[in-house]
């Protein structure tokens, strides 16, 4: 077992590990087996107050810090994960329940947002802009924020959190991430080992390890940081928004989906196929961008439904550890008894199970239903495991319909043998991404990334990171003497 869990069980408050002084401890298991893996006795508010004081009073020196210089501890950071990566990567198996492919995904994901964070440093310019004054000069300058509170989810922790975590300090601010409780220290003190030894500045960064039932909303309602940069689900994520908005913060919100995948009839139904399983069982379907329904037009229905559910019945589920397994662990036990109530609550309603996976402990193996009713609030709402909704159409704007009838709005795809009807079809969805030809699972460091309607609110990656982690200043200088009517 990696030696994080037990150097990394502590909080990272100014330069310093140290146990949290809360009255009890965070238990942080291996959702397979239950193997106790840590325990963190959690921080309080007091902590988290001495967090965020810490991140301002070293935010200051680090934004007037050379960018040069910022970036190369970016840099440094960047090359201790690859040095680290198996480490990093038998981590992700043991507390998420990632398998091997998982963790590499998430692995590969995480150095490439490193990379582009790296460039992100220089990339913040000044404006001049002109002015109906003769004699004024107006400067617009790009600053950093200040501090930026980072709340990280369980699905990608190791990802997710330096992916804001990572631009934040490139442009000069200070942070402090909260990590999940089910992955505080994939998620958190992680994050904050590799950037203490990539020589960060003690402060800058600080973690702290806690629950909701020990400091309410006090990381959100602190007057020290001036974003929160929220990963999770819509109903946490609403709660964010509002108390950041009555205490005139700025929110990012990545949040849930409900995304499609679409079959039309002249897709090629093998390739389609190979998407949807991906798009719908990575990581056990714990993925924000999974494809929960799978549509399929009528005509070519039957074969695709043949097809698919003998690809989903080969999946073999079990120890993450195992090369071979494709469907490790949900999270914890609560994940594991909603998803089998919404499978219950599936065939309640009048659903046919074509794959109906059992369960033992944490593992639900994968299930596929198929005539699920029309209105069914099941099609409708974020379903985050290994469960698919196979929904037949009839035509492409049946299909559109159907896609759009989701209070969310992050991703899809769309499978056709004509690119541009794909194109077409993708720009009639009210969503932030959609994918032609393709699965739904997709980030990449320099696209614009976030969703519409429930899915969130604001974009991360690339450019966007400027508007998300900065904000603008003006500062006029008149040469010369100003006229004034008194």
């Amino acid at each position: 077992m990696s030696s994080y869990f037990t150097d990394l069980a502590q909080q990272y408050i100014d330069g310093e590990w140290r146990p949290g002084s809360g009255a009890w401890d965070l238990i942080d298991l291996n959702p397979y087996d239950d193997e106790k893996l840590a325990s963190i006795t959690i921080a309080t508010v007091d902590e988290v107050d001495q967090a965020y004081r810490a991140a301002a009073r070293a935010q200051k020196e680090w934004a007037a810090t050379n960018p040069y210089a910022r970036r190369a501890v970016l840099e440094k950071a960047l090359r201790l994960v690859e040095e680290r990566e198996e480490e990093i990567s038998e981590a992700i198996v043991a507390e998420l329940g990632g398998t091997r492919v998982k963790a590499a995904f998430e692995l590969h994901l995480a150095k490439e947002f490193l990379r582009e964070a790296v460039h992100l440093a220089l990339r913040p310019e000044g404006r001049i802009i002109p002015s109906p004054v003769d004699g004024k000069e107006n400067r617009v300058y790009r600053v950093p924020v200040g501090v930026v509170g980072v709340i990280s989810p369980f699905n990608f922790p190791f990802l997710l959190s330096l992916k804001s975590v990572a631009p934040a300090l490139a442009l000069g601010n200070g942070v402090v991430l909260k990590p999940h409780q089910d992955t505080p220290v994939v998620g958190g003190s992680l994050v904050a080992k590799i950037f203490e030894d990539a020589g960060l500045p003690a402060g800058v960064l600080n973690v702290v390890i806690t629950d909701i039932a020990e400091i309410g909303d006090a990381f959100l309602e602190h007057p020290v940081p001036k974003i929160i940069s929220f990963t999770g689900s819509d109903e946490v994520g609403r709660h964010v928004a509002t108390v950041c908005a009555s205490h005139f913060k700025r929110s990012v919100l990545e949040l849930g989906g409900n995304s499609a995948l679409v079959v039309l009839d002249d897709a090629d139904l093998d390739y389609a196929v190979d998407a949807a399983v991906f798009s719908r069982y990575v990581h056990q379907g714990q993925v924000c961008m999974a494809a929960n329904r799978v549509l399929v037009d009528s005509s070519v229905a039957e074969e695709f439904t043949g097809k698919f559910v003998a690809k989903v019945k080969s999946l073999k589920a079990g120890d993450p550890r195992d090369p071979e397994t494709v469907i490790g662990p949900v999270i914890n036990s609560r994940q594991a008894d909603a998803l089998s109530g919404v499978v219950a609550q599936a065939l309640a309603e009048g659903a046919t199970a074509l794959v109906h996976g059992g369960r033992t402990d944490n593992l639900v193996e994968p299930s596929v239903l198929t005539g699920l009713p029309a209105d069914s609030a099941l099609l409708r709402q974020e379903v985050f495991g290994p469960v698919a909704f196979l929904v037949p159409f009839d035509g492409e704007e049946e299909a559109v319909r159907i896609v759009n009838d989701t209070p969310y709005g992050l991703s899809g795809a769309v499978h056709t043998g004509d690119i541009e009807r794909g194109v077409h079809f993708a720009q009639r969805i009210d969503t932030g991404m959609f994918h032609v030809n393709d699965g739904t699972v997709h980030d990449e460091p320099i696209v614009p990334f976030g969703g519409e309607k429930h899915s969130g609110i604001g974009r991360l990656n690339g450019d966007t990171m400027l508007d998300a982690f900065t904000t603008v200043k003006w500062i006029s200088v008149q040469h010369g003497r100003s006229g004034f009517p008194f």
